[in-house]
């Protein structure tokens, strides 16, 4: 049996959910209804983001690379990181980790390619919505990106990290969060929406709007991590 090593933490609540759902996942895959090897190293949020903070592009890659050297020292096969915002240092981090990495963005987009969706809205934290990793990414297949506009970028990012990775998850966060995304759909012409922040699904999981998808990138990551843990 393959182990997946899971770099969490950032933010706790998000950590849970990849727990339970890659179990979830893998129980319906496994008629003898085994459960999945797992190893968590949860790391200190408000350390990596003061270093997103202060653009310590360096120390967040040494930081994350001292992090999958323990899971790789607790015998993980693979790893991953539970949390779209660090994946700005994914192509140095899989250059120098020891044992193989899954990214979530590269999972999402092959996901945006099955569904065909072809012009797509970018949500998560201000450095993922002005990062360059996404859309780097995405443009392989001929996807294009479209990021809220500044005052949504506030809004969103400030809700994400005073809300939504403690764990706080109110209504009216929800509706305005709700209310950007119809704004896209009327102003950019999306057909459907990434949710590049693992706390995002938290809080719209199984939200339906008419002609917009939701890409759910904890449950798209997951399905890439039970792929792997029984290949």
């Amino acid at each position: 049996m393959k182990t997946v090593g899971i770099i969490g933490g950032i933010g706790p609540e998000s950590t849970i959910d990849y727990y339970r759902a890659i179990i979830a996942a893998y129980c319906e895959q496994r008629p003898d209804r085994s459960n999945p090897s797992i190893i968590i190293n949860s790391i200190d949020l408000d350390k990596l983001r003061e270093m997103f903070e202060g653009n310590q592009h360096q120390a967040i890659v040494d930081y994350l690379s001292a992090e999958l050297q323990r899971l790789a020292a607790a015998k993980a096969d693979f790893a991953v990181i539970s949390a779209n915002t660090p994946h700005l240092v994914f192509d140095e981090l899989r250059k120098q980790s020891p044992i193989p990495l899954i990214s979530i963005v590269e999972a999402a987009c092959d996901a945006a390619k099955a569904a065909r969706l072809t012009k797509l809205g970018l949500l998560g934290t201000r450095f993922t919505m002005q990062g360059r990793f996404y859309p780097d990414v995405f443009s392989r297949e001929s996807i294009h990106l479209v990021a809220p506009n500044a005052d949504e970028q506030e809004y969103i990012h400030e809700k994400y990290f005073e809300e939504l990775v403690k764990g706080v998850f109110l209504p009216e966060t929800r509706e305005r969060l709700l209310a950007i995304i119809d704004r896209m759909k009327e102003r950019d012409d999306i057909g459907g929406v990434i949710l590049a922040g693992t706390e995002l699904p938290l809080i719209l999981r199984g939200t339906a709007i008419p002609g917009v998808s939701l890409l759910d990138t904890t449950q798209i990551h997951v399905q890439a991590i039970v792929k792997e843990l029984l290949a």
